[in-house]
């Protein structure tokens, strides 16, 4: 069959290459796609937001699955439109619908839906600007740390810990009365601060059953031992030594199947992925967020330990047949590092020649392109995430160090890195 990925990361080339592996997929197309995803399919020069344009594509290409890999264009409906198109209503598509979507693009409605289904989640309050008053007297009252979540999407930034109240009631203007956020923060989550271990679990839906997915956990933070400014992601491990069988039991019951059940209750269009975040304090689990897409860099560390053919789990899901799926998975530890643009998060320049890809130590390990392109037959930099090299080890540490290894042949004008990716399981 034909398949469409939607995207242009990390993600979405981790995707490529291993929806590329299939014997299903026939031919593969990518929108708009990177310098990476080259390799795996034809790149089609289509905004990832640009509906009609997908809709031609995958109509000229007869296209059968679409996978949407970012969540901007699942929460302004992607879904909805192909579903409700009599010309592509056939496709099968993996993403939930605009409505459902909400669980990732409005902090308020995951957390009355996490409060409806007892899904165990920090203590909240939420606010407008018609109730700007009443969020000042909260936060002033407020235990510290005090959290602050911009409700909508904004780029990964809207989260903010503030360790004052003067910090907080700063930003709490900041975002609501000065648009901070854009429109993102036109209603604000004011939240408890969960202290433990975050990590996140990745569940593949039909909206009904569920399959278990490899877990992770990302680093944040630009600067190594988790300081400075955060970013999209600046590495990722898997699989985490803390994940025994006592807490993952804990985690399917208390919160991955009341997930399911609430999305199955609330009859949401549901076939694709659910990416709970997640704090343990004390042993316990706290959703700290839903993402209605696979993460990035995660996907660069999950997607290669999963050993099933990835097509055939991604036509189970969009058919209702999840159930019909016993996951594979490598049980070798994987580790992905990010190579980034000098400046990054802040301002940074593009274009910057790539060098190294061939080396023989990078070619051995697995690398995902996030911003590339090709400029003059070289492959130059496009973005603040660069690209990710991910390995395998026999634990996290040994394949940290083969990552690193390979990344140090690879150079580009300001390239940086973490070394430490990992460091807490070494």
């Amino acid at each position: 069959m034909n398949i469409l990925i939607i995207g242009a990361g990390g993600r979405e080339h981790a995707l490529a290459w291993k929806i590329r592996q299939s014997d299903l997929c026939d031919e593969l197309f990518i929108a708009p796609g990177n310098a990476g995803t080259a390799n795996c399919g034809i790149n089609l020069s289509i905004n990832s937001n640009d509906f009609e344009g997908l809709k031609q594509a995958a109509l000229d290409n007869n296209i059968q699955l679409i996978v949407v890999g970012p969540e901007e264009p699942l929460v302004k409906g992607v879904v909805d439109y192909f579903i409700s198109n009599p010309s592509t209503q056939h496709i099968n598509i993996i993403g939930p619908d605009k409505f459902a979507a909400q669980l990732e693009g409005s902090k308020a409605f995951a957390k009355a839906f996490m409060s409806k289904y007892k899904i165990p989640t920090a203590a909240y309050q939420e606010f407008t600007v018609d109730n700007y008053e009443d969020g000042i007297a909260y936060i002033n009252h407020h235990q510290l740390p005090i959290v602050l979540k911009a409700d909508g999407l904004a780029a990964g930034k809207g989260v903010l810990i503030c360790n004052s109240h003067e910090e907080a009631l700063s930003e709490f203007k900041q975002m609501m009365l000065l648009s901070k956020f854009g429109d993102a923060g036109n209603k604000i989550v004011i939240e408890q601060y969960l202290e433990g271990i975050e990590m996140s679990v990745f569940v593949l839906t039909d909206g009904h059953d569920y399959l278990l997915l490899p877990e992770a956990k990302d680093y944040k933070r630009i600067g190594e031992g988790d300081s400075g400014l955060n970013t999209g992601g600046m590495g990722a491990v898997s699989p985490l030594s803390f994940f025994d069988e006592a807490l993952k039991d804990k985690i399917i019951k208390t919160i991955v199947h009341p997930t399911i059940q609430g999305i199955q209750k609330e009859k949401f269009h549901y076939k694709g992925f659910v990416f709970i975040g997640l704090m343990i304090n004390n042993g316990e689990p706290y959703v700290i967020e839903y993402n209605c897409r696979l993460g990035d860099p995660e996907t660069e560390v999950v997607i290669p330990r999963i050993k099933n053919d990835f097509v055939e789990m991604l036509l189970a899901a969009a058919t209702g047949k999840i159930n019909s799926i016993k996951i594979n998975t490598d049980p070798r530890a994987a580790v992905a590092i990010v190579a980034v643009s000098e400046g990054y998060p802040g301002p940074y320049n593009i274009e910057k020649k790539i060098n190294g890809l061939n080396n023989n130590a990078v070619q051995e390990s697995m690398f995902f392109h996030s911003g590339t392109a090709f400029k003059n037959n070289d492959i130059v930099t496009n973005g603040g995430r660069v690209l990710a090299v991910t390995a395998f080890g026999k634990d996290i540490k040994e394949a940290a160090s083969i990552s690193k290894e390979a990344l140090q042949q690879i150079h580009f004008e300001g390239i940086y890195f973490r070394n430490d990716i990992g460091y807490e399981f070494y």
